[in-house]
């Protein structure tokens, strides 16, 4: 832990401190801030609060009184009810406007980890709390320089086995012999492992109607085949296999044949553009110096789909933040299914994957976009046309 980088992020946001509160382990994010470890047991409240200035104070249950030995401050313990509602009072004197892993209405769930009676006794204190959601990604969104290179890593090595994906039907075709969207699936995860990759799910390869479905996955028992005339969406994630190594995610088109339908070109080509655009309004918006929020990359995106006709088949956000998880702790690209107004903050990474979903073909297209103070940039290979599978 920090200390003095989160008390300068409390000062940052004009907040009288930083409480932090679990009990059975519900709240990863407190764990990984403040570095305590995950094999604590856990049965008790604790709380720890982080003042804007001076000394931590920690309230514990006397049952568990040693938990929170290995962060400074003072400590108080309890073990009564009474006591226990006392002491919180106590452990937040003098404070009027703290954060706490909390979000209005739950709008952003990731982060809004703390039950609805925890609050209820913190503002009877007449203690207004706040979302920590910009400070909860400062802290845990935010990459270093090695986390960086391995995602460039991670993503040349990915790139290469997409390539390697698709030749691979084509091969396939050449030859008479039949292929299914799992053994293409079983080829990446093969191939993954070779070149040092880790994952934590198997690619998704998909044909025609079976991509609008934006979360299949083929199994062995049940899959299509890929044939000459279908349309193959490939979702791909991995990192390197290495401590605290980063994700790349790409999703990729293809269409077995020499000519695509028009049809699915203007798909593409709808998808392709609004893809830019979102990329172009986060470029905009740092090389301006502008207060981004994730939902107005969400706007930029969805409204080039929404103008051309398909705004009706596009059913998810446009990106997720990227990490060390695949779905990282930052700022979504979301304006659809949640209204993310957290900031895009320099040393992030997340992806624009918008998506179109009709019912007989799904098509998506994804990059990812690492953010610097006053820049933005893809990381890997483009897709700039269908790849012909031939």
């Amino acid at each position: 832990m920090n200390l003095p980088e989160i008390q300068a992020a409390i000062q940052a946001e004009g907040l009288d401190g930083w409480l932090f509160f679990d009990h059975h382990h519900r709240d990863a994010l407190a764990y990984r801030i403040l570095g305590l470890a995950d094999s604590l047991h856990v049965t008790r409240r604790w709380y720890y609060f982080i003042p804007a200035h001076g000394e931590p104070r920690k309230l514990v249950h006397r049952i568990e009184a040693g938990h929170l030995d290995s962060l400074p401050g003072t400590k108080a313990a309890y073990s009564r009810w009474q006591e226990h509602r006392s002491r919180i009072g106590e452990l937040l004197k003098g404070a009027k406007r703290i954060a706490m892993q909390y979000s209005p209405e739950c709008a952003i769930f990731y982060v809004s980890l703390v039950d609805g009676g925890t609050l209820e006794i913190i503002r009877s204190l007449g203690v207004e709390v706040v979302s920590s959601v910009d400070m909860v990604q400062h802290f845990e969104a935010r990459w270093t320089a090695a986390q960086f290179e391995s995602h460039l890593e991670a993503g040349r090595r990915v790139d290469r086995v997409r390539r390697e994906a698709f030749e691979q039907i084509a091969a396939k075709h050449r030859i008479g012999e039949r292929v299914g969207e799992h053994k293409i699936q079983q080829f990446i995860a093969k191939r993954f492992h070779e070149e040092g990759l880790v994952f934590d799910s198997e690619a998704i390869v998909a044909v025609n109607e079976n991509a609008s479905n934006p979360h299949y996955s083929p199994e062995a028992a049940v899959n299509r085949e890929i044939k000459q005339g279908d349309s193959v969406l490939i979702d791909m994630w991995a990192k390197l296999d290495q401590p605290d190594s980063t994700y790349y995610d790409i999703t990729w088109m293809g269409y077995c044949g020499a000519e695509p339908p028009s049809e699915y070109q203007n798909i593409f080509e709808v998808l392709r553009a609004a893809r830019d655009k979102g990329v172009e309004r986060v470029q905009a918006a740092k090389a301006a110096k502008e207060d981004l929020r994730g939902y107005h990359v969400d706007d930029a995106v969805r409204g080039h789909i929404d103008a051309r006709g398909f705004g009706q088949y596009f059913i998810h956000r446009t990106g997720h933040s990227i990490g060390t998880e695949v779905h990282g702790s930052g700022a979504n690209m979301d304006n659809f299914e949640l209204h993310d107004i957290r900031r895009v903050i320099p040393w992030t990474c997340f992806s624009i994957e918008p998506g179109i979903y009709m019912a007989k073909v799904g098509m998506r297209t994804e990059l990812n976009v690492f953010v610097e103070a006053n820049s933005a940039r893809s990381t890997g290979e483009v897709q700039e046309r269908l790849v012909l599978v031939v």
